[in-house]
């Protein structure tokens, strides 16, 4: 299960890439460099972030965001490599927290990906307990994925609607 999330998870994330790559971060996002998505990291961190993404980026970099310590994030940029071949579509990558903050980049919610593993459960709890003994997994997967189009496809209508 928590494989298939997670390849579910990273999925969604793409899918948020491809449609935030035009965006209002098209400098940052539309061809990715290490140095790139190093300097839009520290843009999305200096406006107030959240302590679940404050965690990532302790967990990711080891040390914890601070506005005076730019010169040392600055060396961070290997980092990036794993998002950077994400993003390209080169590489698939393991390292939950390079996952995790290739999220926050395209604003991907919910997020971390334990928030993500939690809805999804929850999710499929309730298509379990609302559908029949009748129905099959096949079905409920299918269900589930068309519920989730849905959400990405109204995130695309609203940020197609900004142009």
């Amino acid at each position: 299960m928590r494989n298939s999330t997670l390849n579910e998870y990273k999925k969604a994330i793409k899918i948020k890439y491809e449609i935030e790559k035009n965006g209002k971060y098209f400098d940052y996002l539309h061809k990715p460099s290490r140095g790139k998505l190093r300097d839009f990291c520290w843009l999305i961190f200096e406006n107030n972030p959240t302590q679940d993404d404050l965690n990532v980026f302790r967990n990711l970099f080891s040390l914890d965001f601070d506005h005076t310590k730019k010169k040392k994030f600055k060396e961070q940029k290997d980092k990036f490599r794993p998002i950077e071949t994400f993003f390209k579509g080169e590489t698939d990558p393991t390292n939950i927290d390079a996952i995790n903050m290739a999220a926050i980049m395209v604003d991907f919610e919910p997020r971390p990906f334990k928030k993500f593993h939690e809805k999804c459960r929850l999710e499929e709890g309730k298509q379990s307990g609302n559908s029949s003994k009748a129905t099959s997994g096949k079905k409920n997967r299918k269900i589930k994925w068309q519920k989730r189009y849905l959400v990405i496809e109204r995130n695309l209508r609203q940020v197609m609607a900004l142009f």
